[in-house]
């Protein structure tokens, strides 16, 4: 319960007085609704009954002018609740969205991996709904609903003690019969939550992934999946339907009851002379003032397992441990990512854009303009952040693996004791079948995953110590499978840099062998990419992907078999222009293709997660290993 009250405070902010005007506004329409029957009490004993006021039995309308006055006053006094509560309510979901959206984007990979992206979706969308409704609209109607009780029941007991106890006996009645139904319906409540996050899922892969779909014909396939999660969701809402039928239906006969004990006992009292016409009148008028919010309190309660659920739901998302920013920190604690003039990698200012670290704060990554792209032999990371000295790097800004191991889950290990060192400046080939763990070494260089066993230092420093944002802007990379956005393609290739000018967007499409491609479109550089660069060759989807990272003017540019799309020839024009255009940078290149690597200074041939050769190309086809066997088999194929 704590941690769920901190979860809510942390978001009103700038919303609280909102929420309190709503409250005030809210109590002062209860209070007016408790004056109507009065009115009606005091015009019936005292006005109609000949009880004086001989000026109001002749003119009514006054009275009626009064009544019609409390009601204006409550209308007015119900719009200021309303308008508080929205601004309160969408004020609170928009800060809890923000955090949640700033919060997934700093969580590690291995978080996402193992959650489902359909599940993140409803967790930031429908669960943070849920936990609106309830902290604004439903908890307000929590205390409303106790005022009302508290100064009806007050009011009530002053004409009629006993008629005010047998309607004090069927509170507690509801309010228990709805604690009951809330622990019913926590439960089922989860399961449905739950299915309806795989049910996003099956949508959300479905539509990603549906050019897979068409290809291999896996439309029945889809639709059978999905009708299957569709049957368990809908069979689980109908039980909490079921349940919720049996709630309100019960809950009808208790409050049918109640009146019906109000109206009978109510006109034996006022037969016998226990109370008046007016006092009958205005106690039936108050008991059905009281029946609704009884009953909505009831309805709330049971609406407090959906909001529960959410904020568990979302609270794991929050509580999830962020990565360290900053070196050799906790998840919680932000790195100030100042890196000074002598730092090494940096590029000039024009043109780099400082990267959104959390939720919206940039990082102070001030670089004077006179900074070259190459790593500067004097040179300094911060870490300030972790309270200890900046280390200082040497001369050289080698990339080393020492005796390095890792598993994604436990007892597979994906790389085993593998050491090599990668001289700055230099091109650097890996080889490797699939799974020999090609793509985890560039994942634990830029740490998207933390190293488990083993060393990775740049220039003699552990990667750990460097703030992790800065490290990820100075090791580039193009992946396997290029993302790209649903915007124009200057916009895709500007995202690694976001003020740069459309010179030197064409000029790292031109490295890239995309800027003629680009050029043929009817829009050229504004033309609008489809969903995930759908409307792109696989081709295009990654040379614009090597274009926005060359963009980047990264120290260290990795290309993860990035030009397995591109045929032979185009992947030649490529590695000639970085070579005259990067000369500076250490390239690592992943591949399949040896004609690839074949001009890399050194190649590292990865074996079952084990690194099994090294050497240049003369050398590994000298000997009798895997790279030449390889090497025999595609130039075989090439030659036929």
């Amino acid at each position: 319960m704590k941690r769920k009250i901190q979860l809510i405070l942390r978001y009103f902010h700038g919303s609280k007085r909102y929420f309190l005007c709503a409250a005030a506004a809210s109590f002062v329409t209860t209070g007016l609704n408790a004056v109507t029957p009065q009115i009606f009490r005091f015009g019936i004993d005292k006005v109609l009954g000949g009880g004086g006021y001989p000026y109001l039995r002749e003119h009514l309308w006054v009275l009626s002018l009064a009544i019609i006055g409390v009601a204006v006053l409550s209308g007015l006094f119900m719009f200021l609740t309303r308008a508080c509560t929205a601004r309160a309510g969408e004020d609170f979901a928009r800060n809890m969205r923000n955090a949640l959206f700033s919060h997934v984007q700093r969580l590690p990979m291995s978080w996402h991996d193992q959650n489902q992206t359909g599940d993140i979706i409803q967790r930031c969308t429908s669960d943070v709904e849920v936990i609106r409704n309830f902290v604004v609209t439903q908890f307000l109607e929590v205390f409303r609903t106790a005022f009302l009780v508290g100064i009806s029941f007050a009011v009530m007991a002053s004409m009629n003690r006993k008629l005010a106890l047998v309607v004090l006996l069927f509170v507690p009645v509801v309010i228990l019969y709805s604690a009951v139904f809330y622990r019913l319906i926590a439960r089922r409540f989860t399961d449905a939550d739950e299915a309806e996050g795989e049910l996003s899922t099956v949508v959300q892969e479905n539509a990603t992934g549906v050019r897979v779909v068409r290809a291999f014909g896996r439309e029945q396939y889809e639709m059978d999946r999905f009708r299957e999660k569709n049957e368990a969701f809908a069979k689980l809402w109908i039980r909490l339907g079921t349940l919720s039928g049996l709630y309100w239906g019960v809950g009808d006969l208790i409050t049918g009851l109640q009146v019906t004990a109000v109206v009978v006992l109510g006109a034996m009292e006022a037969v016998h002379g226990h109370m008046s016409v007016g006092e009958f009148v205005a106690f039936a008028s108050y008991n059905a003032v009281l029946v609704w919010p009884v009953r909505g309190l009831g309805r709330i309660l049971s609406d407090m397992s959906k909001a529960g659920v959410s904020f568990e739901r979302v609270g794991y998302i929050i509580h999830g441990e962020e990565e360290a920013y900053g070196g050799l920190m906790s998840g919680r604690e932000r790195a100030d990512d100042t890196v000074p003039s002598n730092a090494p990698g940096q590029t000039g200012a024009e043109g780099i854009g400082s990267p959104n670290v959390s939720g919206g704060e940039k990082a102070d990554d001030t670089v004077p303009s006179n900074i070259s792209g190459q790593m500067s032999t004097e040179s300094a990371i911060p870490a300030e952040a972790a309270g200890r000295p900046a280390p200082v790097l040497p001369g050289s800004t080698d990339i080393v693996f020492s005796h390095v191991s890792f598993a994604y889950e436990q007892g597979k290990q994906v790389l085993d004791d593998v050491s090599f060192t990668i001289p700055q400046g230099t091109t650097f080939g890996i080889l490797g079948g699939t799974g020999s763990g090609k793509s985890t070494v560039v994942q634990l260089l830029t740490r998207l995953y933390e190293l488990e066993e083993g060393t990775i230092t740049l220039g003699g420093v552990d990667i750990r110590k460097f703030p992790l944002a800065w490290l990820r802007r100075h090791v580039g990379m193009v992946l396997q499978e290029p993302f790209l956005y649903s915007r124009t393609i200057r916009e895709n290739i500007a995202a690694s840099a976001p003020g740069s000018r459309m010179e030197e967007i064409r000029s790292a499409a031109r490295t890239a062998c995309v800027d003629r491609s680009i050029m043929n479109f009817a829009d050229g550089y504004e033309t609008l990419v489809g969903e995930r660069g759908v409307t792109l060759s696989g081709g295009q989807r990654q040379r614009v992907a090597i274009a926005r990272m060359l963009l980047q003017k990264a120290s260290v540019m990795v290309f993860d078999d990035s030009l397995s799309a591109v045929d032979t020839q185009t992947d030649h024009e490529i590695r000639k222009a970085l070579e005259e255009q990067q000369k500076d940078a250490t390239v690592i290149l992943i591949s399949h293709r040896i004609t690839t690597l074949m001009g890399a200074d050194q190649i590292l041939v990865l074996n079952q997660g084990r690194a099994q050769e090294m050497g240049t190309h003369e050398e590994l086809i000298q000997r009798d290993g895997i790279y030449r066997q390889i090497y025999k088999i595609q130039m075989d194929r090439e030659e036929r």
